[in-house]
């Protein structure tokens, strides 16, 4: 073997090894938001779930704004699954929790007012994170 032709640093070895782990993890955090918004979120909101329809009768929304909001996060959730639409749904479900921040806090006395809060870190990570498909849908949206 010549000088020329030295192993690989093992640095790189780490590096590739720790983005993988970085992107298994980001994918497993997008599958439980996916699950939290479609089971726990928009679930209730679609089935008529008499908490869901009391919130929304108190705020005077009835029961078109119930689901239409159920509907809103379950094709988030979904759009959280695919690839191509991971970005756009983070800053989707971002932008929908501002609205459920508001809300709580004007209309619910801030009851609950942490949890949008709390949600919108992680959307906002896998919407950055996932910003180069943006091009992708782009690109999909011009050709049709």
């Amino acid at each position: 073997m010549s000088e020329t032709t030295a192993p690989a640093p093992v640095i790189a070895e780490s590096a590739t090894a720790r983005g993988r782990r970085a992107r298994i993890a980001l994918r497993g955090l997008q599958i439980l938001l996916a699950l939290f918004f479609g089971l726990a979120s928009a679930l209730p909101k679609l089935i008529a779930h008499s908490t869901a329809v009391e919130a929304f009768d108190e705020l005077g929304w009835g029961s078109a704004g119930m689901y239409t909001i159920g509907a809103l996060e379950l094709a988030g959730a979904v759009a959280l699954l695919i690839p191509v639409l991971q970005s756009v749904a983070g800053i989707a479900l971002s932008a929908l929790m501002v609205g459920a921040f508001v809300v709580s806090v004007t209309a619910f006395d801030g009851e609950n007012a942490a949890t949008p809060l709390i949600l919108i870190i992680p959307l906002a990570l896998i919407a950055w994170a996932r910003r180069s498909h943006n091009a992708e849908l782009l690109r999909l949206v011009r050709r049709a």
